[in-house]
């Protein structure tokens, strides 16, 4: 079926595959997936409240920061697999993609504490907007998921993927791409580029979980797709974030 080759690997065809294949009670539905991402939105926020306010005091983060990262990402490889331990896993990946959350905001926080001091804020708010336009652009069909555009979605998310990859491996030896974080021309084009494909990359979830739902997938599901969901959320705050970030120091 083309119609799952989604750039979230969370959603894709064989996730939905496998679940088939293990009946549950109830069905999913679109709104359920909103509810439980709701749920989860509040996870999250609560952990990285708690770490903004362990960073305002002056205590060191940078133990939330590694936790929230290295077990986010063991029980989301778990979940690719299980996703029927949903319901139990993904309120524990929020609640650790919180801690990384609240970390970030807080290292840009204090960053940019001087010339943009409301910039975790704007992040926030920017988010929220573009996610809404997302999904209003989604529901009313202005932009529609067709199968050039999820092919288009696929090899972009790829290059992003290995993009980050590059520098990351790069970094480990001390070897920094100058340019890319610096507040630059270049930076900027970069992270308004990435930040673009993220925002879109909320309409291909929005569709897999419409799909699933007519699938008539079990109602685990809907945990497992609001954390797909999350997942994608994440990503564009964080983008947007590191977006700002460069606007303000081309400024400073």
């Amino acid at each position: 079926m083309a119609l799952f080759n989604s750039s979230n690997p969370t959603l894709s065809e064989k996730s939905f595959n496998r679940s088939m294949a293990a009946p549950g009670s109830g069905i999913m539905s679109f709104r359920g997936t909103l509810n439980k991402f709701g749920f989860l939105f509040l996870m999250v926020m609560a952990t990285a409240f708690y770490v903004w306010n362990e960073a305002s005091v002056g205590n060191s983060i940078q133990g939330y920061l590694m936790g929230g990262a290295i077990g986010g990402l063991v029980i989301a490889l778990i979940l690719m697999f299980k996703q029927q331990w949903a319901q139990y896993l993904a309120p524990a990946y929020a609640l650790l993609e919180g801690l990384v959350v609240g970390g970030i905001s807080a290292i840009y926080s204090n960053a940019f504490s001087k010339v943009a001091p409301g910039i975790v804020t704007q992040a926030v708010v920017l988010t929220f907007g573009t996610a809404i336009a997302m999904y209003l652009l989604y529901t009313f069909r202005i932009i529609r998921v067709t199968e050039k555009f999820r092919s288009v979605m696929f090899a972009a998310i790829g290059g992003i993927a290995l993009f980050y990859l590059i520098t990351w491996i790069l970094s480990m030896f001390n070897v920094n791409i100058d340019g890319l974080h610096n507040g630059s021309l270049l930076s900027i084009g970069i992270s308004i580029a990435i930040t673009a494909i993220a925002a879109l990359s909320l309409l291909l979830d929005f569709d897999r979980i419409e799909q699933g739902a007519a699938m008539g997938a079990p109602k685990h599901m809907e945990w497992f797709c609001a954390f797909g969901l999350l997942v994608t959320m994440v990503w564009l705050y964080v983008e947007i974030l590191r977006l700002l970030g460069n606007l303000y120091g081309r400024r400073d």
